[in-house]
């Protein structure tokens, strides 16, 4: 029998009604998750709201308001993106909104394709994939608003040691997939007791931490200024203000792009005459008139012993070309791996330097000041994440800020605000035991490698469900 007009346009408003609440949700809860390290565990709010949008009867509505929720969430975080690229920046917003769609998408097939339990655990399986194959393999990889970063600054930031930033993401996806089984208003009220829950042990944590000794002590103090495509005149009388301000430390450090050239022999010199380590950014010659973008070590006898260039240029950027190799830095006080900027991002590239066995990692940064101070924000949340997984210190000196001193457990120590040209940062790094990865460095391409099986699974089936007989 015919499903009466009024009743089919009804379930419809009914559906769109649904889709909308929870897409909003998920929009306020991603933010909320990104404004406060108290607010972490909003980001759960937000994994359950595209879990439950991807229960809509309609596919196409499905996807499009997985596509919306991602365009909302990028675009007011990725600001930058407009200062840096102009009207390009909604393509960008797009193609990272995209990945969201494909997610709500995916999932939606496994709820109508599978039984009821089989397809639930197929969700985290589904999530972890595509965040893992967005932020390292494609062309336009970027990992800047995954779940895990979420947690950067949180007194359960710890727990990413053993987890891994995707690891995170995998478990809290499996708790909103269990939440989407029971009725919508129960869940959203067991969500609200999670998140309730996270601020009572956030404070709590933070409150038996407030008396412990925040500026831990180690084996090698370090020093950095702040400096933005200084001149070469410049430098050395940085330097000097740096080295009067903590004449003990025994490694300094200037940001990415400091020279656009080598390293000036005044520089060398100075470095002979204080008997000084330091790490600063340039350029190196490289064929074809380009150029190797290169963290330059110099000892205290003016010469350059390491070097370590970038491994992942930045798309769309004159950054140079990817280097030949890495290597660590064996450095008096133990081995230091050294990555450029946003090679910090990658887990592929400090994963490398974890396996050479880094006992702590340096990263000169150029974050522009007219990139805008949510740029500078988003940037600063990686380090803490870092330093957490790998369990060792980082620190990372940029060019107008945020640069940051973060120990083992991803507590930042110290930190020089942004914009801060000439702001120094000085704090101490313990080079004890190496790098160890989490868990999350095999379970995430793992998960990569489980949705492409996926999806020729649901081709599959979708092609014998079009082949039956009507």
């Amino acid at each position: 029998m015919a499903i009466p007009a009024a009743t089919a346009q009804q379930k419809s408003e009914i559906q769109w009604r649904f889709g909308l609440a929870w897409a909003i949700g998920a929009v306020a809860c991603f933010h909320l998750a990104y404004s406060s390290p108290l607010l972490c565990w909003c980001i759960l709010g937000y994994l359950l709201g595209l879990v439950q949008v991807a229960t809509l009867g309609s596919g196409r509505q499905a996807f499009y308001f997985g596509l919306g929720v991602g365009f909302l969430t990028a675009a007011p975080q990725l600001s930058c993106f407009w200062v840096i690229f102009g009207p390009a920046a909604l393509a960008l917003w797009v193609v990272l909104a995209f990945w969201v769609a494909v997610f709500v998408t995916i999932t939606r097939l496994c709820l109508l394709n599978f039984k009821s339990r089989i397809s639930w655990l197929l969700v985290p399986l589904v999530w972890t994939g595509l965040e893992y194959f967005r932020s390292e393999l494609y062309y336009l990889r970027f990992s800047w608003l995954n779940v895990g970063y979420s947690f950067s600054g949180s007194a359960f930031l710890q727990g990413l040691h053993w987890a891994g930033m995707y690891g995170m993401g995998f478990l809290l996806t499996v708790v909103a997939a269990a939440l989407s089984r029971f009725r919508p208003k129960f869940a959203v009220v067991l969500m609200g007791c999670v998140v309730i829950g996270g601020i009572v042990g956030e404070l709590i944590i933070n409150n038996g931490d407030r008396n412990s000794v925040h500026m831990s002590s180690g084996n090698l103090e370090v020093a950095g200024i702040q400096m933005e495509f200084p001149s070469p005149d410049d430098v050395v009388p940085a330097l000097d203000k740096l080295f009067a301000a903590y004449p003990q430390a025994q490694l300094l450090a200037l940001s990415e792009y400091t020279f656009n050239d080598v390293v000036p022999q005044k520089v060398l010199d100075w470095c002979r005459e204080h008997r000084r380590y330091l790490v600063v950014g340039g350029k190196e010659p490289a064929p074809n008139s380009n150029f190797y973008n290169t963290a330059f070590v110099v000892g205290p006898d003016g010469q350059i012993i390491f070097r370590q260039v970038k491994s992942v240029p930045i798309q769309f950027f004159k950054d140079g070309l990817p280097a030949p190799e890495q290597r660590v830095w064996d450095s008096p006080w133990g081995k230091i791996g050294i990555c450029v900027c946003y090679d910090l991002s990658y887990t592929r590239v400090t994963d490398e330097l974890v396996r050479k066995g880094a006992q702590a990692i340096v990263v000169p940064t150029m974050d522009v000041i007219e990139w805008g101070l949510r740029q500078h924000e988003l940037h600063a949340r990686v380090a803490p994440v870092r330093a957490a997984e790998y369990g060792i210190p980082i620190f990372r000196l940029a060019s107008s800020g945020i640069s940051q001193l973060a120990d083992a457990r991803g507590r930042v120590l110290v930190k020089a605000e942004a914009p801060g040209q000439q702001a120094m940062i000085h704090g101490f790094l313990r080079l004890e035991r190496p790098a160890t990865l989490p868990l999350d460095r095999w379970l995430a391409p793992g998960c990569a490698g489980g949705v492409i099986v996926l999806l020729v699974v649901l081709l599959v089936l979708g092609r014998r469900i079009a082949g039956r007989p009507g």
